[in-house]
């Protein structure tokens, strides 16, 4: 399996007993095509740098895990079409690794 990290970003509309039950579910997405959910750090209520969908708000969550192609691929479409997720962005652990050992 390879490690991978995703951020997210919850639209600050949605209510704080959703939101947590959004993260449970995004997680167990990972979890159930086989893949394994290391850490879950939730940043918290940010401001936009730039309005999005005349949005200025929303809830930041980063999750490290670890899963084959297949379950990426299946996270990634369901991401997509999630309507409380704003944004995302899922990148390869060791290529951010790679790349913060390169500044040092």
């Amino acid at each position: 399996m390879k490690k991978y990290e995703v951020m997210y970003i919850i639209n600050a509309m949605v209510e704080e007993e959703d939101r947590k039950n959004l993260i449970e579910n995004l997680a167990k997405i990972i979890t159930d095509e086989g893949g394994k959910v290391t850490k879950t750090d939730e940043w918290g209520m940010r401001d936009f740098a730039y309005p999005i969908d005349h949005m200025t708000k929303g809830y930041y969550v980063v999750v490290s895990f670890e899963a084959e192609n297949a379950a990426v691929a299946e996270f990634d479409r369901l991401m997509g079409i999630n309507p409380n997720v704003v944004r995302y962005l899922i990148t390869r652990a060791e290529e951010l690794e790679a790349s913060q050992g390169a500044k040092k």
